[in-house]
């Protein structure tokens, strides 16, 4: 990064806290340019249920950066079952039999949180952070797992509004609070951890998500590639069953 740049970002993350575009501008400008834009990696999935029992699954995923997820699930032979879930044009469609059953609008947070704000627009991420409900005005400090952090949405000691802790110092997204989705006295939680350095960038290796503290689902991601060629192709949902 230019020194220019490294000046400002150093700025926006030192002394009081910043705003949350402040935040969003300093995470792009430390690594536009670097950051991956292709990503594969094979998931391990953990699901637990009450009464301590867990269910597991594996699905192989590619994205474009910025904006483009393709999930491909798979059986137990590592085998595509024609089954998954396509996030693009600011939509997600839902694939079963290799054909489309369901299509809506929607704005992946944690793809915007954790690879698009390296790759597009500030202006763009601004715009979609509070179009997700995010309050930009407020910003605190914090420490997460031993690290300093920057909490966006919520003051000090409110773990219940929709909020996004950033690493002060790799400016990498960390953490995500809200409300339960069902049942909004609930407090949900997403974890990215083990981040691993790659292609210029970032990959956090495991994302955890919890419901009032209680670990329900885990990624683990296996055979992580960047920068890998990925022909358009795949990320055509009509074209979803030759290119799984």
């Amino acid at each position: 990064m230019k020194p220019l740049l490294v000046a400002l970002a150093g700025l926006a993350i030192g002394g009081a806290a910043p705003s949350g575009e402040a935040v969003v501008r300093s995470m792009h400008d430390r690594y536009a340019g670097t950051w991956y834009r292709t990503l594969s990696f094979v998931q391990h999935n953990t699901i637990y249920h009450p009464g301590d029992s867990v269910e597991r699954s594996v699905w192989f995923e590619r994205a474009s950066i910025p904006g483009i997820l393709r999930i491909d699930f798979r059986d137990g032979t590592a085998t595509a079952t024609g089954n998954g879930i396509l996030f693009a044009n600011d939509s997600q469609y839902v694939v079963q039999g290799d054909t489309v059953a369901t299509a809506i609008a929607f704005t992946h947070p944690l793809m915007v949180l954790g690879f698009d704000v390296y790759a597009q627009a500030v202006e763009r991420t601004v715009g979609q952070l509070r179009q997700l409900g995010f309050d930009l005005s407020i910003v605190h400090e914090d420490t997460w797992q031993g690290r300093p952090v920057w909490v966006v949405g919520a003051p000090a000691g409110d773990l219940r509004s929709r909020q996004f802790w950033i690493d002060r110092e790799r400016l990498v997204f960390v953490r995500l609070l809200e409300p339960g989705r069902r049942d909004t006295t609930a407090t949900s939680e997403i974890q990215f951890n083990d981040y691993r350095a790659f292609g210029g960038g970032w990959v956090s290796a495991q994302v955890v998500f919890l419901a009032n503290g209680q670990r329900r689902f885990l990624e683990e991601y296996a055979d992580i590639k960047v920068d890998v060629p990925i022909g358009a192709d795949v990320f055509d949902v009509r074209r979803w069953k030759e290119t799984k």
